[in-house]
């Protein structure tokens, strides 16, 4: 099992443990907490991006096994930094640096960016100093931004009740304090592992009434939790 939890940036190797040591599997697990301050999209997406290259890089060192990443994103399901992960390309030049995590405008249930008018977007081509696309993309002459994982969110995986999830499959919210609620807390995956279940979020009506963190709950976040099972044979991660 992978717990979404706030650390800064760890990635490592894991052997599952089974009956047979010698059927152990091999796979990357990392998790992140993104830069919180959503006016500095060119940071936030830079963290993203080294992560996924880093990520990557081990996996394949390893023989192309599995991957596992979860964290807090600080990035809403319909933010340019979402579709950066789930799409694997990001063209850096339509989106405005200061809300590429969509913390400023985007409510829980917007509309995502696949929905707007693309030729309406394609006119809006925003302004990035070379300073800002070099801690966003690693190379200011590079606006179109692309890594090498194929992720799958594991929530999306698992249906859930409409009650606790938005549109798309993830969680309603999974934050939630005075100024804020919405989703920035993810586990994804790659091909090879297949979700099984995972651990629901709280409704919406309990987050408003009981609040967070509270004597109950000692975070503003809620708790991310999702097993895992290999393809091929059945094995949990």
């Amino acid at each position: 099992m992978l717990g979404s939890s706030k650390l800064s940036q760890i990635i490592f190797m894991l052997r599952t443990r089974t009956t047979s040591p010698q059927k152990g599997r091999n796979l990357v697990v990392g998790n992140i907490h993104v830069l919180f301050n959503p006016n500095r999209g060119d940071i936030k997406l830079g963290q993203v991006r080294i992560f996924l290259e880093r990520a990557h890089k081990l996996s394949q060192e390893w023989g192309n096994i599995p991957v596992i990443i979860g964290g807090d994103l600080n990035s809403l399901p319909q933010s340019a930094i979402y579709q950066f992960l789930t799409a694997s390309e990001l063209e850096i030049l339509l989106h405005d640096r200061r809300n590429i995590s969509g913390q400023l405008e985007c409510p829980p249930q917007q509309k995502d960016l696949k929905s707007r008018d693309e030729n309406v977007a394609r006119s809006l081509m925003y302004r990035w100093s070379d300073e800002e696309l070099r801690l966003a993309a690693g190379n200011e002459a590079l606006t179109h931004l692309q890594h090498d994982l194929k992720l799958y969110s594991a929530y999306l995986g698992v249906p859930g009740s409409r009650r606790l999830r938005d549109s798309r499959g993830e969680p309603l919210a999974t934050s939630y304090h005075s100024k804020f609620m919405g989703t920035v807390d993810y586990i994804w995956h790659t091909k090879g592992l297949i979700p099984v279940r995972v651990l629901e979020t709280l409704p919406i009506n309990i987050l408003r009434s009981a609040g967070l963190p509270s004597e109950k709950w000692g975070s503003d976040h809620l708790a991310l939790v999702c097993e895992l099972a290999f393809a091929n044979d059945g094995t949990t991660a």
